[in-house]
């Protein structure tokens, strides 16, 4: 179930709750989920691998998740100087 933990459900317990994701204070995502994400949980949004910081309960359903994503390795960086050879 998207690799996230049941927190506080029963089997029969079928309430959705409105998740948003934030990336420091920034707003990522919103979800209805039926399974809350737990502190240290590793989660994967919009193809970014993330661990959840920090979970904040707003309202009756609805939770602030706070999570730092790894950060983006750029593979293809050529220096200037290949650049000007490759030209002819």
């Amino acid at each position: 179930m998207n690799g996230f933990d049941v927190q506080n459900t029963d089997k029969g317990d079928k309430n959705m709750y409105s998740i948003h994701f934030y990336e420091n204070n920034t707003y990522v995502l919103n979800q209805a989920l039926r399974i809350i994400p737990t502190v240290d949980e590793n989660v994967r949004i919009k193809g970014r691998n993330g661990k959840v910081v920090n979970v904040q309960e707003m309202g009756d359903n609805t939770y602030f998740v706070f999570v730092e994503f790894e950060k983006i390795v750029v593979k293809n960086k050529t220096a200037p100087n290949d650049l000007k050879r490759k030209k002819r």
